[in-house]
């Protein structure tokens, strides 16, 4: 059973409609809405067409639930993320709505494949990794759970980039989603808020010589416009509002300029704007792309807040009951900057004193931290901060005194502690630190798991928490299972309807009633069957993309995720290289077919993440075409991984890497994706596969390698790794084949610098844990050989994985962080 059967779901809300009825509307929708005749429509015009018919019965549910907040004065949520991650809303959108099969027969009527147009849907350019797509699940669990909520963000025209893959190099294109406009939005012209840089700041005193107020007097004025998007929850239970702002030139063309003969310099205003909403995190290597991106991060902040404060305004007409009314979340350090603008507004704009201006401020705002890492715990250099932004520098030195003198009055913090909980970095370049902005301005700060909450009291924070013990908090990520589950996955969401009813659509955490089921040899064999279907569909994916051809039978071992050292995609490289020598030394023994993919972006000025790729790369050129290795082993990196891509690829996995250097990863989604589609999990205890292990049980997860606490103590004590890798035949021989340029004949020195780097310092533990992973790798192959324990094993995953859901999550954010029901 698939969901080509959900006309058997419950009844949603929205009433299903009758599909002959809604062929006429979708006809209808064509001739006078898209301006098309049936005869000559194309592929994109039944498209649009079809989304135009569904979004009228969203709006009306949308405009509903906005009044209903209204009138009963409902605390409202607004979160700020610089990435929504939302993919494709279509399926989303007709999933929820329960009409997926009323719209494929009423397509189906009209001769247009519904699979085939919804294909055509671009993924929305809005985010690159796991905090973008936490971000989305976030919003449809926000309307699922029935918490009144807004998303803000950045309407980026070209998101982070297209990726191609050239001679095994990564090639950045402009991602062009918008290129056919976007059925989904509504442009707000009305809401439209002045966003001023640079300038002067003015000291406004009364007659006796008291200061009264400040007065910013920007040197430049941009346009942030509204453009919103509706967010429907489960069975259309609320819609929520996606609000992202696209930057607009107050002035589009300085026309003496242009009639003077400068016609570029008469579009620089316009220019500047533009660039605001273009680019997704652009290049921060050269000072430009440093301003840019804090530019990017206090426009869409202060559009955000000159918004709420004006709905707050004319609703309840003062501002001092902000934070009863609403809940400002800061999603990681991107929105940071908002602390400061929200203590701008109340004191310059609004005439509210600083001591209760702040008092505000603390109690509305919450922020969610998601990295251990120093580097992306974002700072930026005081001259630049204060050139773009002098009243807010002014206001981040008041905030820091009032931070220090509490910490020498209450905690008696001596001068090492009040050097590292200053908002001001101090050593060498002095820089604001975003972090500790946004964990001064909030009254909660949160961690994403279990594991890293714990660690950022002891590590980032932990003279932030000491001076402030009641701020950390943990709420593990979850995922939305509409999206990862009953729509990624329609054979198996049909298989466990079948097996036990569908109570688990409503409450995923009814899937614990598949776990008698793992001892079912019939159930296993559907369950195979399923999984089986899912990694065909992969495979001809990649042999239609990359003329790739992959064996379904073979083990599916798959990472995908951002490229980066920690995540230690070059571990998994280095392991399928000594396994490609095993094979061929050894090919008397009973391997284990296994087809490795990759998926993932580099950032573009992260060189040592695009060598990665082009390493992947060139091992899978080599190993794929030698018959040595008879099909036994394939590497294949899949371009351009997004969230179609995903939805693709999880449903396929039979192995999930989640290999993270111990201590490094705050949480992971990836994993709790795969493991709800019935993959296992090979992974360090970092993150969220701390708790995954706790709860699908030690039998059913392949944990290897260091702990945080022994890779702490490994670089205490000095940590040798020369002496690690030549006490390591396996790992030795196979970064000796990497360095000499096995894999790369056309310049043998390619990777010697990368493979020197693991001699020489190897942070990330790669060397260290090799061996462990290897082992637990051999573990893996002993189990897949028998497949009726590997299958229960997977069944026994998806049974455990409802903890996981962002319902849940939510229900911890609206009743212990922002007070709202859920």
């Amino acid at each position: 059973m698939t969901l080509a059967s959900t006309s058997e779901l419950p009844r949603p809300i929205l009433e299903n409609p009758d599909p002959k009825a809604l062929a006429a509307e979708i006809v209808k929708a064509l001739r006078y809405r898209v301006g098309k005749d049936g005869s000559v429509a194309t592929q994109f015009d039944w498209l649009t067409a079809s989304i135009l018919v569904v979004r009228d019965r969203i709006i009306d549910h949308w405009v509903k639930a906005t009044k209903e907040a209204y009138d009963e004065g409902a605390k409202r949520v607004y979160y700020l993320s610089l990435e929504f991650l939302i993919g494709r809303l279509m399926r989303d959108a007709f999933t929820n709505l329960g009409m997926m099969e009323s719209m494929r027969d009423a397509l189906g009527s009209l001769g247009v494949e519904l699979d085939v147009i919804s294909a055509l849907e671009p993924d929305a350019a809005l985010g690159n990794g796991g905090l973008g797509r936490l971000a989305a699940c976030f919003m449809e669990s926000m309307a699922t759970v029935d918490v009144p909520a807004h998303g803000y963000g950045i309407r980026y025209v070209n998101g982070m980039f297209r990726q191609e893959i050239h001679d095994g190099w990564q090639v950045e294109l402009p991602e062009t989603w918008l290129d056919h406009g976007n059925p989904w939005e509504f442009e707000r012209r009305e809401r439209s808020f002045e966003v001023g840089f640079g300038g002067t700041v003015e000291s406004i005193t009364t007659k006796d010589g008291r200061l009264e107020r400040h007065v910013w007097r920007p040197q430049e004025r941009i346009l942030a416009v509204a453009y919103d998007t509706p967010v429907v929850g489960w069975r259309g239970n609320r819609v929520n509002t996606l609000r992202l702002w696209s930057g607009m030139p107050v002035d589009p063309i300085l026309l003496d300029t242009f009639n003077a003969g400068d016609h570029i310099g008469a579009l620089r205003e316009s220019n500047k704007a533009d660039a605001l909403s273009r680019v997704l995190y652009p290049a921060d290597s050269s000072p430009a792309g440093q301003e840019l991106r804090l530019r990017q991060e206090y426009f869409f902040s202060t559009a955000s807040l000159q918004d709420i404060i004006q709905r707050h305004l004319s609703q309840y007409g003062e501002l001092h009951s902000l934070p009863d009314k609403a809940a400002i979340h800061l999603n990681d350090t991107h929105p940071a900057v908002a602390v400061a603008e929200l203590l701008r507004l109340l004191m310059d704009v609004h005439g509210i004193d600083f001591d209760a201006a702040w008092d505000i401020t603390k109690r509305t705002f919450a922020y969610t931290n998601h990295t251990l890492l120093p580097e992306a715990l974002e700072s930026w250099p005081v001259p630049l901060f204060e050139r773009l932004l002098p009243r807010h520098m002014q206001i981040v030195y008041a905030i820091n005194a009032q931070i220090l003198l509490e910490a020498r009055a209450k905690a008696d913090f001596d001068g090492e502690q009040i050097s590292r909980i200053s908002l001001i970095e101090e050593n060498g370049e002095r820089r604001v630190r975003m972090g500790n902005l946004a964990f001064a301005g909030s009254h909660s700060i949160n961690g994403v798991s279990a594991l890293h909450t714990e660690l950022m009291k002891e590590t980032v924070f932990a003279d932030l928490h000491q001076l402030y013990p009641d701020r950390i908090n943990n709420k593990t990520n979850g995922i939305t299972p509409r999206r990862w589950l009953i729509q990624c996955n329609p054979g198996l969401t049909g298989l466990i309807r079948e097996a036990i009813g569908d109570r688990f659509l409503d409450d995923i955490n009814a899937l614990k009633d598949l776990d008698t089921l793992a001892d079912d040899a019939s159930f296993r064999e559907k369950f195979a069957g399923v999984k089986r279907a899912n990694k065909e569909r992969l495979a001809s994916l990649v042999l239609e993309r990359q003329g790739i051809k992959v064996d379904p039978s073979a083990m599916f071992d798959i990472q995908i995720k951002r490229i980066h050292e920690y995540k230690r995609q070059l571990l998994n490289i280095i392991e399928a290289v000594a396994l490609y020598d095993q094979i061929r030394s050894h090919p008397e023994r009973d391997w284990m077919p296994r087809v490795k993919f990759f998926g993932g972006k580099a950032a573009p000025s992260y060189h040592n993440a695009k060598l990665i790729i082009k390493l992947a790369n060139d091992v899978a050129k080599v190993i794929n075409r030698d018959p040595a290795v008879g099909g036994l082993l394939k590497i294949v990196f899949v371009p351009n991984y997004n969230v179609s891509t995903a939805e693709i690829m999880m449903p396929a996995a039979d192995l999930s890497e989640q290999i993270s250097t111990a201590g490094m990863e705050a949480s992971g989604t990836g994993n709790m994706k795969f493991a709800l589609n019935g993959a296992l999990t090979i992974g360090t205890l970092d993150g969220a596969n701390v708790e995954i292990k706790e709860q699908v049980g030690d039998d059913n997860i392949f944990i290897f390698g260091l702990t945080t606490e022994e890779v702490a103590e490994r670089r205490a004590e000095g940590y040798n790794p020369r002496a690690v890798i030549e006490s390591s035949p396996e790992l030795s021989q196979a970064l000796a084949a990497i360095s000499s340029g096995v894999f790369s004949p056309d310049d043998p020195n390619r990777y010697r610098e990368l493979m020197s780097g693991l001699y020489d310092h190897d942070w990330f533990m790669v060397a260290a844990d090799f061996d462990a992973y290897a082992a637990a790798q051999r573990q893996v192959d002993a189990v897949w050989r028998n497949s009726p324990e590997w299958h229960a094993k997977a069944i026994h995953n998806v049974a455990r994985m409802g903890w996981f859901s962002s319902d849940r999550t939510i229900r911890q954010y609206a009743n212990e962080i922002w007070n709202v029901p859920a």
